[in-house]
């Protein structure tokens, strides 16, 4: 199955959970949690006043090596959102990707969407935990704030 296959299929339309695909084109489902819910907006509608010169984006379709990856929250330059303007799906990672955690998630299965999303060429990966803390990362490793968004939190409150 294809992304856009999952586009298309009427019976895939207004799920109360994300999906991506695995390497193997097979859907993968993520159920959602009030409070995962929160904390993507909040990211969103923080990430969008302090970066005012692109858009925060939520649920993103990205093409990469993998598979179909769907990142909790983006940030997109007017350029990077031009460029794809009409996709069904991004084969190029917008500049910032955050992925909020959910206590199903694996590190092994984090650590590999971030490399997965550095390798599209996302500029920085940004990782909220369940409480809210912020880890910020660029490819070269772990930072101490976000070099494109210094002004970010490091904490979500919600």
């Amino acid at each position: 199955m294809t992304w856009a296959d999952v586009c298309a299929d009427p019976n895939l339309r207004d799920l109360p959970f994300k999906i991506e695909l695995n390497r193997l084109n097979q859907i993968v489902m993520s159920p959602a949690h009030p409070r995962h819910s929160r904390l993507q907006s909040k990211l969103a509608r923080i990430l969008g006043d302090l970066l005012r010169d692109g858009e925060a984006i939520v649920e993103l379709a990205i093409e990469t090596e993998d598979s179909t990856k769907v990142p909790d929250v983006v940030w997109a330059s007017k350029s990077m959102i031009d460029r794809h303007s009409g996709d069904l799906s991004w084969v190029n990672a917008p500049e910032i990707c955050v992925e909020v955690l959910s206590p199903a998630n694996t590190a092994d299965e984090i650590n590999q969407k971030r490399e997965l999303y550095f390798e599209a060429g996302a500029l920085e990966v940004w990782i909220c935990s369940w409480e809210g803390q912020l880890s910020f990362y660029s490819a070269e490793g772990k930072l101490i704030q976000s070099r494109l968004c210094p002004d970010f939190p490091d904490r979500i409150v919600l």
